[in-house]
C-alpha cells in the first residue's frame, strides 16, 4: 500500500497536541487495513523520521488511528510545524 494511502491526515485536537508535547507522539488517522509495520514504514518515509512505536485505537465512529511515538532525536513539534497543525 502506498504511503499516502495508509497515512490518511494528522488529528489536531486539544488531546493530541497535548499528547504531542507532552509525549513525543503523532496521532493520525489511517487506512482501516493498514497494520502497524505498515504505519511506521509510512510515516519514517513520508516525514523523514525514526519512530520508536506505533499503537492503533479503532474509534466507535468507525475510524482507525495510530498514535505514533518518535525516537528522541526527532521532535514531534517540528514535524507538527511542517504539517501545519501548530
Amino acid at each position: 500500500m502506498d504511503p499516502q494511502e495508509v497515512i490518511r491526515n494528522p488529528v489536531s485536537t486539544e488531546k493530541a497536541i497535548r499528547i504531542l508535547e507532552a509525549e513525543n507522539k503523532l496521532v493520525f488517522v489511517v487506512h482501516k487495513d493498514a497494520n502497524k509495520p505498515m504505519i511506521k514504514a509510512a510515516v519514517e518515509e513520508l516525514f523523514k523520521v525514526k519512530v520508536a512505536k506505533v499503537n492503533t485505537f479503532i474509534s466507535p465512529k468507525g475510524d482507525k488511528k495510530a498514535y505514533v511515538k518518535l525516537t528522541a532525536e526527532f521532535p514531534a513539534m517540528d514535524v507538527a510545524t511542517n504539517l501545519g497543525m501548530i
